[in-house]
């Protein structure tokens, strides 16, 4: 099989299109650059359905935990303390155990048992907390001075928040919010070990690194390419979180606009 035919039939198998066995020979370059990027379809879909719904939401914890009313303060303060006080991984292997007791009880929720969906909610709750620090942040660092220009100008309640607070909010938590994103997409490499089963074999690309690495005997050709697509895919994240944040400092002066720059979370 040539290389053009090994990307015809595997390119897209990890969503179920093409050929559905693995190859049991050969194991050459080729597949494992097809297969392995094949798998990368469902760490960006985990990555990119996380963010967008963890956006809003860690909006959400961020205002409440920013609130006078203890009824909203507290159960956001308890939220981002949880999720960011326990494991990702643990997170998984315990939402697993949940998704699966409920799936006895109340049948429709069996979908939550598949890796698709139970651990996109995980990882969803997960960056909404990080997140939802990082914007709390960011809403106490908004200096008094706009907001007494905002009320000067008589805006208040919604209308400040959305000429205001949220874009100043937005402009000082971006770059840190970058990092998060980018962590974002290399911890859907989790998924693989949480127990989430894995439909046909079209797991993400860790998956399919790790078939090559124990049929080849030989872990330093499929996770350096599994490395290589990473970090391809941070590029992307870089450079499109860099362009909104040029817009976000469209208005600043060059000398004062924050730089979206990568800083790795080596302990979390």
């Amino acid at each position: 099989m040539s290389c053009w035919d090994t990307i015809q039939a595997y390119a897209l198998r990890s969503i179920g299109i093409g050929e559905r066995l693995l190859p049991r020979e050969g194991y050459d370059l080729c597949q494992q650059f097809t297969l392995i990027g094949s798998g990368m379809f469902w760490n960006i879909y985990f990555g990119i359905f996380a963010l967008l719904a963890g956006f809003f939401f860690a909006v959400a914890l961020a205002v409440g935990k920013s609130s006078h009313n203890p009824l909203l303060r507290k159960p956001a303060e308890w939220f981002i303390f949880v999720f960011r006080g326990s494991p990702l991984f643990i997170q998984f292997f315990f939402a697993y155990f949940v998704f699966l007791t409920l799936k006895q009880s109340v049948p429709f929720l069996g979908a939550f048992t598949a890796a698709w969906l139970g651990a996109l909610v995980v990882l969803f709750l997960n960056t909404a907390a990080y997140s939802g620090e990082i914007f709390y942040g960011a809403l106490l660092s908004i200096p008094k001075g706009d907001i007494e220009a905002a009320d000067a100008y008589g805006m208040t309640g919604w209308t400040r928040f959305r000429r205001i607070t949220f874009p100043t909010m937005l402009r000082l938590a971006w770059p840190a919010y970058t990092n998060e994103a980018i962590f974002l997409f290399h911890a859907t490499t989790l998924v693989f070990f949480s127990g989430f089963p894995v439909l046909k074999q079209q797991g993400d690309a860790l998956y399919y690194a790790r078939y090559f690495a124990d049929k080849t005997f030989n872990p330093f050709i499929p996770y350096p390419i599994l490395a290589f697509y990473f970090i391809l895919l941070t590029l992307v994240i870089v450079g499109l979180f860099g362009l909104i944040n040029s817009r976000l400092n469209k208005h600043m002066p060059k000398e004062t606009r924050t730089k979206v720059r990568f800083r790795p979370n080596l302990i979390r």
